[in-house]
């Protein structure tokens, strides 16, 4: 089931850099990203909207405020640049505080409490799917088409296995986030690799048909732990 998430910012970058969140995120879909603090009230008033991602200070009517008319209505997660009003958030039982500037790795974390609130309670299943994007598209990609997926400077590039080479403004880190990590292991700072299709190990390297991928030194004891069961 997807999550119908709203947006409520005063800051055009701020309302920019969730969106794009919010879209690459599985499980979750944009109804709304905008200022207009009254319009959303109303949408959640009327039961058309699950998650508000909710600036606190905005001019017409703050974050506090907001929370104060809607009550549980639906899920709330405050973002904003001050902790002071952390400890009065609470009090309206919200899912999370998120500081600004909020990385994509922090906002995962938020939104699995929302859809995985018992710490206890095993993660739902992978939809089998990501979406990137990449120019001026969001992408679908299978997971099972993902080979590795390599870090170049500002960009990732996600190779799959029919021989392309998808490129997006993103991080490693992001990605290995949004991808399944029962199913990608970070081998290198510049290397996530799909588990299932490895096919060696040998000398160091991550044998990916006839592709060799070093492993980087700092991630050796977790690759052999992993795919080896064997603490080196």
């Amino acid at each position: 089931m997807m999550i119908r998430t709203a947006i409520i910012d005063d800051e055009p970058l701020a309302v920019e850099l969730l969106a794009d969140y919010v879209q690459k995120t599985p499980g979750l879909v944009l109804v709304e990203a905008s200022a207009d603090v009254f319009g959303a009230l109303q949408r959640v008033q009327n039961n058309e909207i699950d998650l508000v991602l909710l600036d606190i200070q905005m001019p017409a009517l703050t974050g506090i405020q907001f929370l104060k008319i809607i009550g549980d209505r639906c899920k709330v997660v405050l973002t904003t640049a001050y902790t002071e009003y952390a400890l009065e958030s609470y009090d309206f039982n919200v899912a999370d505080y998120l500081l600004k500037p909020i990385s994509y790795e922090r906002f995962v974390k938020a939104i699995r409490k929302i859809t995985f609130p018992d710490p206890g309670r095993p993660a739902r299943e992978s939809p089998g799917y990501i979406f990137i994007k990449s120019e001026y598209r969001l992408l679908k990609i299978n997971l099972e088409d993902i080979l590795f997926v390599e870090a170049l400077r500002d960009y990732i590039a996600v190779h799959t296995t029919d021989g392309k080479k998808i490129m997006s403004l993103d991080t490693l880190r992001n990605m290995q986030v949004l991808l399944p990590a029962s199913q990608f292991s970070r081998i290198h700072k510049s290397y996530l690799v799909a588990d299932s299709k490895i096919t060696a190990i040998e000398k160091g390297n991550i044998v990916l048909n006839n592709l060799l991928l070093p492993i980087g030194s700092s991630y050796q004891k977790e690759v052999y732990e992993k795919l080896l069961n064997f603490k080196p």
